[in-house]
């Protein structure tokens, strides 16, 4: 049986049920056409793009245009499923950019948009969805500001900045995003926030308490090997089979194995008579 597009009410409605949501990052037609055909309920364009497809050491880098261009393709391909597209740093950085950029990336097919921080940009995540825009927020790491942070690490820790991400959670959900993604944030407090919001709660590094789990395609199949987060299960190994296959080939180019007849075209032998 197909599958069909989630809804924003089935998000809140799987919530509601105790059941779990799935999303999975992607950034092309291949991958999201794998993913379209798999159970996963969601495909985010994420603007990691930047450090996975294009090899940025940050996502600051990432403009509305690169997500747009990888939005497209993902949009084509992903016909059952919901697709989220980010918001890539200073797309939002007031109430009009936020509104007209949220737009924008719904012209091009996204279903919703997820943008980063907490009561700071209440406004815009008002004024988005006052302008019929669905919007995931994102809270604990939050990448887009990592400098900040002082690097890629565990957010809320401590009484006081665990504190300050439930608030901005309920505020978030006040302001009225449909969902809260939290990125590495210590488990009890996603407990914690999961229990106190009524929308739903997706994890990225956040234990398993949550209404739902976001993990990157090319992390969880073994493609991107730069670094392997700690909150990040790899379901396979592809990178060293596609890096054989590579080997191969290069290797039976130079043992004249390929290309062989099978892989070769022919034409009439009249013609090329004439041709010579």
């Amino acid at each position: 049986m197909e599958k069909t597009k989630m809804t924003i009410p089935q998000a809140q409605q799987f919530k509601n049920q105790g059941r779990k949501m799935k999303m999975i990052v992607a950034y092309d037609y291949p991958m999201a056409s794998l993913i379209d055909r798999s159970d996963a309920d969601m495909i985010l364009v994420g603007d990691s793009l930047g450090m996975v497809i294009l090899g940025y050491d940050t996502t600051v880098s990432i403009n509305m245009e690169e997500i747009i261009y990888h939005l497209r393709p993902v949009k084509r391909a992903a016909r059952n499923t919901m697709v989220i597209a980010d918001m890539p740093f200073m797309s939002y950085i007031n109430v009009d950019d936020a509104v007209r950029n949220a737009g924008k990336l719904m012209k091009e097919g996204a279903d919703c948009v997820k943008l980063e921080g907490g009561m700071t940009v209440t406004d815009r995540v008002k004024a988005i969805v006052d302008a019929g825009i669905p919007v995931m927020a994102h809270i604990g790491l939050t990448p887009q500001t990592v400098s900040m942070l002082g690097g890629f690490k565990v957010q809320g820790k401590d009484a006081a900045s665990a504190k300050q991400l439930l608030n901005d959670a309920l505020k978030l959900e006040e302001a009225g995003a449909f969902s809260v993604l939290m990125e590495c944030v210590p488990v009890p407090l996603a407990k914690l926030i999961t229990e106190k919001l009524s929308v739903p709660t997706i994890g990225t590094g956040a234990g398993p308490h949550v209404d739902g789990h976001c993990l990157n395609a090319y992390d969880l199949v073994g493609i991107f090997d730069r670094f392997v987060p700690k909150f990040v299960k790899q379901y396979a190994h592809i990178g060293p089979v596609m890096l054989d296959a590579f080997n191969m080939y290069c290797r039976e180019i130079d043992t004249g194995d390929f290309p062989t007849k099978e892989h070769c075209f022919t034409m009439n032998a009249e013609d090329l008579k004439r041709l010579y």
